[in-house]
Parts: C-alpha cells; sequence; structure tokens
C-alpha cells in the first residue's frame, strides 16, 4: 500500500511541474523581446541572464523529468522497482540541478538590473546601471525614481525585466522544492520496496496447504463416520 503511495506522488510531481516550467519558459521567451520587438535581440541589447536562456534548458530538463514521472509504473519486483526508483532519483537529481540554477540567475538578473541605453557625460551607452555599486549598494530595488529616470530605451525596460525574472525566479524556485520532495519520495520507495511477486505466491501457497489440509480433515471425518 505504502508502494502504491509513492508511485501515486511520483506521477503527481510530473503533472504539477508541467506549469511551472511552461511558465519559466515562457517568462524566458517574452525576455528576449524587450517592448515585444525583435532589433533588441538582433542587435545583442538584451539583459545577459535573459540570453543565457536558464528558464528555457531550464524548463526543457524539468519537462523531460515530468514525462518521465508520469509514465513510471510498479514493475511488481522489487528489484526492477528500485531500477526504476534509481532512475528517477537521478533525474530528479538533474532536474532539481536545472531548476536551481534558473532560480539563481534569475536573482542574479533581478539584482543587477536590465542592461538598458542611457545617458552619460560621454553620451548615450548600452550598459547596466542600476547594478549595486559601492556608493549604491542597494541598487535600484528600493528607489522606484531610477526605475523611469535612468533607462530611455527600451521602454519600461526595468519593470519589464524586474516581473518577468521573478516569475522565473519564483517558478523555478517552487520546481527546486518539489524536486526535493520527489528526492525524497524516491528514497523512501527504495527503503519500502517489496517483492509483490513474492509474497502473492507466498500468498497462494499458504492458500494451497489450508485447502489440502481442509480436503484431509473431510476424508478423515468420513472414514471415522463408515466405522461407526
Amino acid at each position: 500500500m505504502l508502494q502504491m503511495c509513492v508511485w501515486r506522488c511520483l506521477r503527481c510531481v510530473g503533472v504539477s511541474l508541467i506549469p511551472m516550467a511552461i511558465i519559466s519558459m515562457t517568462a524566458n521567451i517574452l525576455l528576449l523581446f524587450p517592448e515585444l520587438k525583435i532589433h533588441f535581440l538582433l542587435e545583442g541589447h538584451v539583459t545577459r541572464e535573459a540570453l543565457w536562456a536558464p528558464g528555457l534548458w531550464g524548463g526543457a530538463l524539468v519537462l523531460l523529468g515530468a514525462r518521465s514521472f508520469i509514465l513510471s509504473r510498479s514493475k511488481r519486483s522489487c528489484c526492477a522497482d528500485r531500477c526504476q526508483m534509481l532512475t528517477q532519483l537521478l533525474l530528479s537529481c538533474v532536474v532539481l540541478l536545472g531548476s536551481t540554477s534558473c532560480c539563481v540567475l534569475s536573482g542574479t538578473a533581478v539584482s543587477r538590473g536590465p542592461l538598458c541605453l542611457y545617458t552619460t557625460s560621454v553620451g548615450r551607452v548600452w550598459d547596466v546601471p542600476l547594478q549595486p555599486r559601492p556608493n549604491q549598494p542597494s541598487g535600484y530595488l528600493f528607489n522606484r525614481t531610477l526605475w523611469t529616470s535612468v533607462c530611455e530605451e527600451p521602454e519600461n525596460i526595468v519593470q519589464f525585466n524586474l516581473v518577468l525574472f521573478s516569475v522565473m525566479g519564483l517558478s523555478s524556485a517552487l520546481q527546486s522544492l518539489v524536486c526535493v520532495f520527489n528526492v525524497l519520495n524516491t528514497l523512501w520507495g527504495m527503503l519500502l520496496c517489496e517483492d509483490t511477486h513474492t509474497h502473492t505466491h507466498t500468498h497462494t501457497e499458504r492458500e494451497g496447504m489450508s485447502s489440502e489440509s481442509g480436503q484431509y480433515i473431510l476424508i478423515s471425518l468420513h472414514h471415522s463416520s463408515s466405522d461407526y
């Protein structure tokens, strides 16, 4: 019974990971197109962490793991079940690595701020003007006047990056928590593994012995009654 609960939890984990992976991938795709225009991407004027596409490859790993989790089934053999759960455990660790990397990179992007065009003493340049500096360690997150007064292009890029990277980071953080639970679930399943075929065979033998004992008792009673 506990073994079946492990397999059900594994499939539930797979189903829950799919929408979170899709959210991360969608957010990363949108981050590649500030103002929903392609020329920023073609000119290389996109935030570094968005170009690294952690939401895309991390989401792809999550979808791969989710598919395997959903299709997992008990093989009714302890050895086969343990081999399959070991595979699911390794896959869970890979998915956990991908989702954690996406979460860390999203947090880094939020902390640094976006790549944008702004005016300096030497003219207009593309750079990351809002990243924390020694004279401004808190960065831009707690100074909302910088959100609209520094970056000139793309329009509203600070809010655009902040929202999408936050969504991607929160989604990947939830994926990481689910994967940690899945690692514990598969470990628990490996410890609880029982050979259901052996138990079924033993139970059948016991039933057969009980049946033979019953027949022997009936024959003995029949002979006793005949003697009388």
